[in-house]
């Protein structure tokens, strides 16, 4: 069996910047193990797998998966995903949006072009905000190697957040402490795994000239995904800034926010979201750079 695959950088408009994404086309006879096993090879921070839909009036249904599991939804392989799917569209009518049935449900991306180009994609996250166990922030500092000062408890605790897929929010001091960040794998498996979430997203909004004009700098581990650190995470990314907007609830209209990531790693990431009132309905986006293209014989 040989299957066409796509590779693009996300959330970036420079090759080999942002987070790469395998987008491995037309994957209806792979089964479970076969996909796990293909995400390995390519070893990226999640490979999707496009099938058909279910329902004819949605574009496809993705899989996606980690070098060792499959999660149920993720942000950069929907934004990814989307970008190629339109990008192989031909004829006068392109999409200016899809939909994508997901384990975590429907996700809605939104497409815009530049020059009959894809310029950026915007998905709506597939739930909104929720929260859940919280952790002190001298047992979050230990996880991260830094002093216990460095992760703060100024917008939220540090919190079990989710969009659709879980992770650990810590909010740290500043962008020093940000860069000194190591995991602890001993202090870290004492809290994690927790309701589903196995990575742990530190964001500071003490950004520094290394991340340019943003509102926030962020980092993220996966150790137990076989991703030591990730360069861009948009699920994440949102459910953060869904937890900044709640902490302010005096605010009206729309909250948007420029976010890097990937800066001390060397790919550099930028990420916009958009929080509504009331954190449902957080769209995560940016724009996408095509990387390689060929095929897997399985």
């Amino acid at each position: 069996m040989r299957l066409d695959y796509q590779t693009v950088d996300v959330f970036t408009r420079t090759r080999f910047g942002g987070n790469p994404l395998a987008v491995v086309l037309d994957a209806d006879h792979l089964d479970t193990g076969q996909m796990q096993t293909v995400a390995r090879e390519f070893s990226y921070s999640e490979t999707v797998f496009v099938l058909k839909p279910a329902d004819p009036r949605h574009r496809a249904r993705l899989r996606i998966f980690t070098p060792v599991g499959e999660v149920p939804f993720a942000g950069h392989p929907n934004v990814g995903a989307a970008f190629v799917l339109a990008g192989l569209e031909r004829g006068a009518t392109v999409p200016r949006q899809l939909v994508f049935e997901e384990q975590a449900g429907l996700v809605i991306c939104d497409i815009a072009y530049e020059d009959e180009c894809v310029d950026k994609v915007f998905i709506t996250a597939p739930e909104a905000l929720t929260t859940g166990a919280r952790f002190s922030p001298a047992q979050t500092a230990s996880c991260l190697s830094l002093p216990a000062e460095q992760v703060i408890a100024t917008r939220h605790e540090p919190v079990i957040a989710s969009l659709g897929l879980p992770f650990l929010v810590v909010e740290i001091a500043s962008r020093s402490g940000l860069r000194d960040a190591r995991v602890d794998m001993l202090e870290i498996a004492g809290i994690l795994p927790a309701e589903g979430a196995d990575a742990i997203y530190l964001y500071t909004t003490d950004t520094g000239p290394e991340d340019g004009e943003v509102d926030v700098t962020a980092r993220m581990f996966a150790p137990w995904d076989g991703v030591p650190e990730d360069p861009a995470t948009g699920s994440a990314t949102g459910a953060a800034c869904a937890l900044i907007a709640a902490s302010r609830p005096h605010s009206r209209g729309i909250r948007r926010f420029r976010v890097a990531q990937g800066v001390d790693m060397g790919r550099t990431s930028l990420l916009e979201i958009e929080v509504p009132e009331g954190q449902a309905g957080v769209r995560i986006g940016g724009a996408c750079v095509p990387v390689m293209s060929g095929t897997i014989e399985i």
